[in-house]
């Protein structure tokens, strides 16, 4: 459960608008909800059909890479993008997102549930049907992102 003080102070005139937290440690829920705080207004390029789409973070399930190339997947349309899967991780930082693999960041607002699999690794079920796999290396910190 997280007990919070919440303040609110206008800014003064010529002071933009920003938000400080002040905790002494970030819990999933509180990561979540500054990563919602982060998405609000943030949009990823992808394309799709010689098409260029703006597609906004919550809705996207995995971001996996495969021959040098950086796939959205969504409920239903997989989009390609330009930017490596790095870039995604430091974009969306703080957020709902996290690397599950050398190759996958997933969305864990969009997970399902887990399935141990073989050899020490997870699998990730998506609400759209789709798995994932959580390799060994990224298993611990997955679990701790879930208090598994």
């Amino acid at each position: 459960m997280i007990i919070l003080d919440i303040l609110f102070k206008q800014p003064k005139d010529g002071e933009k608008d920003h938000i400080v937290v002040k905790c002494r440690n970030i819990s999933p829920e509180l990561s979540d909800l500054l990563g919602q705080i982060k998405d609000a207004d943030q949009v990823l390029v992808a394309y799709a059909e010689n098409e260029i789409y703006r597609i906004k973070p919550a809705d996207v399930y995995y971001i996996e890479a495969v021959d040098k190339k950086a796939f959205l997947y969504c409920e239903k349309i997989v989009y390609e993008s330009k930017q490596k899967l790095y870039e995604f991780e430091d974009m969306l930082n703080l957020t709902a997102f996290m690397r599950i693999s050398r190759s996958t960041i997933v969305n864990m607002s969009k997970v399902k549930s887990v399935v141990i699999a073989l050899y020490g690794r997870l699998e990730v079920i998506l609400e759209n049907g789709e798995s994932v796999i959580v390799t060994r290396t990224y298993v611990d910190v997955f679990r701790h992102r879930l208090s598994l």
